[in-house]
């Protein structure tokens, strides 16, 4: 009742006595709170129901009987809910006093009573109180777990249900101040109401304000450290024990499903534990990345990165199959961890970030494990790719009435090697779309290869062009399997389908096309206009009398258009000098088109 207290204030104060006064009183507070502290804490007392018979005799320490420790944790948690009811009503008293005082005047002299007490130099009331609180139960708690190991246990055990009692007792005094605030404000009498206005700010207690020096809340948190880092140092050695007790020292194979499965519900219990607490969750949150990279490491430890783990010759190797098991066991991990934090209530970003960070390099490892296997797989299919050039495209069309013009052989041999390969190794993968985000890949590289060494046929006749065109189709079967759909290819897809409709069109078409440039590079569409050239126009990689292959590994290192546009501008210019030189009257009539797609191209490029 503030109008009491300010009464017995104003009595105290004619008496000369009010700053005595106060001071016993919030002293007063502080010693009760300490023996309250002790007593919650007392050993002899939590362990009193089960020594009623025999007395202890002398020296004989006070603890648990083996059979009763839940009865003494039980009586242990009961005494910590009373000493915060406690704690609150204590503060609360105090907060009270505070406010009379900040408000409560002396009407003859009118000085303000807080100003009576602060005037020697002494803070305010509350932050005494606190202060004197938060280091009692430091030293109290410090003392106690000290001298008890079941006390010491308990709370470095049982840490998160100590830190939820703080925070719910921290929430209470939030809650409490600002009703007193909300109280004051709405009952201000008239003599109080014009200095409570400029006197707002002062009003606000320290539970209420952040104060840069003192942080009440990390005062009242600072008796809870020790449990704190006891208690992660466990939660960690919970979290690794499992993963090393699965990856023994020189075995060979990755954890069977149920071991997963555990180590998983390991993640799970941590993490749904520390939810109490955003800043425990971090810090747990930490642990279960350390878990992860362990998790990481002991995997990578059994790839095998051997020759036998990138051939695609035979069927699987040992070294394959346990390569397979290990990136299925990865996977596992990667998804059940991602679903432990989707179902977190709460979950801090940070902590979500911490985890989501440790989870991204479990999928590199992934990668980095097949990345063997799909390089031999992209090096066959590019040796495939090239030997076209074995073969015949410079036939007429001859038997008009057969329209049906078979593929050719390479591409049936691309066609088999694809189905094999998916089969003999990729179908062991469990990770489907990790498998087709890397296949895919390839099959974009794959129709890249293809359409530039389909560009550099040369001579190439109409029979030529229509078995090209049946290639072209097949093309697209042969892919199939190595993606989810065709059409997902993209751009890809799209060159592919422009090119074979080129094929039979003139160069004059061709040079207007609207997919020059867009969906074709012009490097790719002035290559294939070489093959309507004589012999005398060389290609780029013949008048630099390299092999195909090398020049498609020249193109590789030379990604840029301009550097490839180079090579062939420079190639035009050699076969008008060769003809200046034999003093030839024209020009080949493909010349003056490829020279106008190249000024074109140029244009583009700057």
């Amino acid at each position: 009742n503030p109008t009491q207290v300010g009464t017995a204030l104003q009595v105290f104060h004619n008496l000369g006595t009010l700053k005595d006064t106060i001071a016993n009183v919030v002293d007063g507070y502080c010693a009760v709170l300490e023996e309250n502290i002790k007593n919650a804490l007392d050993i002899k007392v939590l362990t009193q129901p089960t020594q009623t018979a025999t007395r202890g005799g002398p020296g004989r320490a006070a603890m648990p009987t083996p059979g009763n420790t839940a009865a003494f944790r039980a009586a242990l948690w009961t005494n910590m809910e009373k000493l915060m009811d406690q704690i609150c009503a204590a503060c609360g008293q105090v907060q009270h006093l505070q406010k009379v005082l900040t408000k409560k005047r002396d009407p003859v002299s009118h000085v303000c009573f807080i100003e009576e007490i602060v005037k020697d130099g002494q803070s305010d009331i509350l932050y005494k109180f606190w202060t004197a609180v938060t280091q009692t139960l430091s030293s109290q708690f410090q003392s106690a777990t000290d001298s008890s190991m079941f006390l010491k246990q308990a709370f470095e055990g049982e840490y998160p249900k100590l830190l939820r009692l703080y925070n719910d007792l921290w929430k209470r005094l939030q809650q409490y101040s600002q009703n007193i605030q909300r109280n004051f404000n709405t009952s201000g009498t008239a003599d109080l109401f014009a200095e409570l206005q400029q006197m707002e700010e002062d009003t606000q207690d320290i539970f209420m304000q952040k104060n840069q020096d003192y942080d009440p809340e990390k005062a009242l948190k600072d008796s809870l450290q020790q449990y704190e880092a006891a208690y992660l140092s466990k939660s960690l050695s919970r979290l690794f024990d499992p993963i090393n007790l699965v990856f023994p020292p020189g075995g060979r194979n990755p954890p069977s499903s149920d071991e997963l499965d555990s180590i998983i519900k390991t993640i799970a219990s941590e993490l749904n534990v520390a939810a109490v607490d955003p800043d425990l969750s971090l810090a747990v949150a930490k642990n279960v990345a350390k878990t992860i990279q362990l998790y990481g490491v002991k995997s990578e430890q059994l790839l095998s990165t051997q020759g036998d783990a990138s051939q695609v010759i035979g069927p699987l190797t040992e070294g394959q199959r346990r390569n397979v098991a290990v990136v299925n066991s990865l996977y596992k991990l990667h998804q059940s961890v991602l679903k432990v934090i989707t179902n977190q209530s709460s979950f801090p970003a940070a902590a979500e970030q911490t985890v989501t960070t440790a989870l991204k390099a479990v999928h590199d490892l992934m990668g980095s494990a097949v990345q063997p296997l799909l390089n031999s797989v992209g090096d066959s299919i590019e040796a495939i790719i090239l030997t076209m050039h074995q073969e015949d495209f410079s036939g007429s069309l001859s038997g008009l009435g057969k329209p049906d013009v078979p593929c050719s052989l390479y591409m049936k041999e691309l066609q088999g090697f694809i189905v094999r390969v998916m089969s003999d190794y990729f179908r062991h993968f469990e990770c489907f779309d990790f498998v087709f985000d890397n296949t895919e890949a390839m099959a974009q590289r794959a129709i890249e290869l293809f359409i530039r060494n389909a560009s550099l046929i040369r001579p190439l006749g109409e029979g030529g062009k229509m078995r090209l065109a049946v290639d072209f189709a097949q093309m697209e079967l042969a892919l199939a399997p190595l993606c989810r759909r065709v059409s997902d290819l993209g751009k890809s897809c799209r060159q592919l389908r422009s090119f074979r409709a080129l094929l039979f069109q003139t160069s004059e078409h061709i040079a207007s096309s609207p997919a020059l440039g867009k969906v074709l590079p012009f490097s790719i569409i002035l290559q294939f206009l070489f093959t309507r050239a004589p012999p005398e126009l060389k290609s780029p990689f013949q008048r630099a009398e390299w092999s195909i292959a090398r020049y498609s590994q020249w193109l590789d290192d030379h990604p840029s258009e301009k550097d490839r546009l180079a090579l062939i501008r420079g190639a035009l210019e050699a076969y008008v000098q060769s003809v200046r030189t034999r003093e030839g009257k024209e020009f080949a009539p493909v010349y003056p088109i490829m020279v106008q797609v190249l000024q074109k191209a140029m244009s583009t490029i700057q």
